[in-house]
């Protein structure tokens, strides 16, 4: 799908922004000129935890491409011990790296954290990542891993995942998060949330994701959007 009609459809849906995030560098220069584009697109840097066999990044490297506008986060970032093995010392440095440049730069992390969470969040109270604050993007985890995110200055964001009928712990902790701390997402092209489970996913479909929290809070479809998007716009400082 073309980013013109992408756009379309989101706009369609009254979805007014949307952040594209990265996964390496070397994609993190054509996601920055989308945003220079697209006025309703901003962009992250960074380098996700399941990226390997690349160079490893320095602070400066991630410095001298975020440290621009249209870049309003960095990462996505954080650890991954699904898919990978052995040694992970790699992934814990990686992550540190990120967290002093969204600290020197002044620009807050998006996290990615899968059977990980416990040095997630040690790593996060050790490099004082609450300066900054984040999101813990496409949240997964239980209530407590949201409690001790929420008490570092992190906001929990869901993705189609939560509509998903055997998401029930994941649906218990969307009922609980405080909506001025909650985000929502759609992680496209993946994750599509119902009715679209297993087609590709797109912006416009966040939509999905905000009516289904509404009606399992038993709240009004604009109070979940307009608080999420008020949310977004603080977090990434009004964005562009």
């Amino acid at each position: 799908m073309a980013v013109e009609e992408i756009l379309k459809n989101a706009k369609e849906n009254d979805i007014s922004h949307l952040l594209c995030v990265a996964i390496d560098l070397d994609g993190s220069p054509d996601i920055i000129k989308l945003a220079q584009k697209y006025e309703m697109v901003s962009a992250s840097v960074g380098i996700h935890p399941n990226t390997d066999l690349v160079d490893e990044a320095s602070i400066e490297d991630i410095i001298n491409l975020a440290n621009t506008d249209e870049v309003v986060g960095v990462g996505e970032t954080g650890l991954d011990y699904f898919r990978s093995e052995g040694d992970l010392e790699w992934q814990r440095d990686r992550f540190r790296t990120h967290i002093t440049a969204a600290k020197e730069l002044n620009k807050p992390l998006i996290i990615h954290t899968r059977e990980a969470k416990d040095d997630v969040i040690k790593i996060l109270k050790e490099e004082g990542a609450d300066e900054v604050g984040g999101v813990m993007h496409c949240f997964v985890e239980d209530w407590e891993t949201a409690q001790a995110a929420m008490d570092l200055n992190f906001l929990i964001s869901f993705s189609g995942i939560v509509t998903f009928k055997n998401a029930r712990e994941l649906q218990d902790v969307a009922k609980q998060v405080p909506l001025e701390q909650m985000l929502v997402e759609t992680d496209s092209p993946y994750l599509a949330p119902m009715p679209f489970r297993g087609k590709t996913n797109q912006p416009a479909y966040v939509r999905h994701v905000a009516e289904f929290i509404a009606n399992l809070r038993n709240i009004e479809f604009d109070e979940v959007a307009n608080q999420t998007s008020n949310n977004y716009n603080k977090l990434f400082n009004k964005i562009k």
